[in-house]
């Protein structure tokens, strides 16, 4: 990214092997995620900023450190680096490992081939070359799945539960899988869009809101007897949508945040007497990253359903143009 609404394709050295511990791969299939949004636009630094972290790949040369993958193994990874056997990743927090480097803006994997550090903590081996009709959803996995899927279990996602979702983009819609999934009894999504709350409904959402703002809680809590939803996937990441998920939320109430932060304030006595947990931040997708893969690959879910658009990789910047102008919801690069 040279700039704000610059994204530009071009020739870059080619990766290697540095440490013991990386991996040289040969990047399958690549994408735009809603967060890249944020440097096109303006509201982030964009100066000669490596673009993506969403991949699935072919292993191409690996260190001699590395024991889980080998040349010509396919595999998914997680959009932050993660050494896997640190305290953090130990608990399931690797997003917060403590070599953790987010592949945005340090390696970026829209591109043909990449170096990926600590490859035994951040790649999930699969069992053979993905099928075609498979990729799309595998790479959901490396990012936007797992983050909904995160968000959906920091909400508290479960039997009996009625859960709202704040975002209609494919992190919000696939929160309402993840919800669903979950086995959330009732699941709210707040859209004016009409193709995306088609999608909503086919994931499973079971009600869909046009409100926004202090005009969707008051929606939520008519819906919900003057409770609230049990819980709350925020996915924008604003003031305002942070503020709808805390209002929609009955006290007791858990919220998901993962919508990444930008210029929300929380006024403090709200949140005290609102009682509602808050946990969220960048999602620890490789701690559910062998779970998701699973399921992908019995076709129990369908995540790729995501990407309303194809192209090739020398197309990155329309897809960023269509994407920024919600002409698509996600769009798939192919290297």
């Amino acid at each position: 990214m040279r700039g704000a609404g610059n994204p530009v394709v071009e020739e870059r050295p080619e990766p290697t092997i540095e440490r013991p511990t990386d991996a040289v791969v040969r990047i399958v299939a690549a994408c735009v995620c809603g967060s890249d949004l944020w440097p096109y636009r303006g509201q982030e630094a964009a100066d000669d900023l490596p673009m993506g972290h969403e991949y699935v790949a072919q292993i191409i040369e690996v260190g001699a450190d590395v024991t889980t993958v080998a040349p010509g193994d396919y595999v998914v990874g997680s959009f932050v680096i993660s050494c896997g056997t640190c305290d953090i990743c130990r608990a399931g927090y690797q997003s917060r490992c403590v070599h953790a480097q987010f592949v945005h803006g340090s390696i970026g994997v829209q591109a043909q081939r990449a170096r990926i550090p600590y490859a035994d903590g951040t790649l999930v081996k699969l069992p053979g070359k993905p099928d075609d009709d498979l990729l799309p959803s595998l790479l959901a996995a490396s990012d936007v799945l797992g983050t909904g899927w995160f968000a959906a279990d920091a909400a508290g996602a479960g039997p009996g539960k009625t859960i709202a979702v704040v975002g209609d983009g494919a992190v919000g819609l696939l929160g309402v899988l993840a919800a669903k999934q979950l086995g959330s009894e009732r699941i709210i999504i707040s859209s004016r869009h009409a193709g995306r709350q088609a999608m909503a409904r086919t994931f499973g959402a079971t009600d869909v809101i046009e409100e926004r703002g202090d005009a969707a809680v008051a929606k939520i809590k008519e819906m919900t007897g003057g409770l609230g939803a049990h819980g709350v996937i925020e996915a924008v990441g604003t003031q305002q949508s942070m503020m709808q998920a805390i209002g929609s939320a009955r006290p007791g109430g858990s919220i998901g945040y993962v919508g990444v932060s930008h210029g929300v304030n929380l006024p403090g006595d709200q949140l005290f007497f609102s009682l509602v947990h808050l946990h969220g931040g960048p999602a620890p997708v490789r701690r559910y990253l062998p779970d998701l893969v699973d399921r992908i690959l019995r076709r129990e879910i369908n995540p790729g359903l995501v990407f309303d658009r194809d192209l090739p990789l020398s197309e990155a910047p329309e897809a960023y143009r269509l994407m920024s102008d919600r002409e698509a919801i996600k769009v798939l690069l192919r290297p």
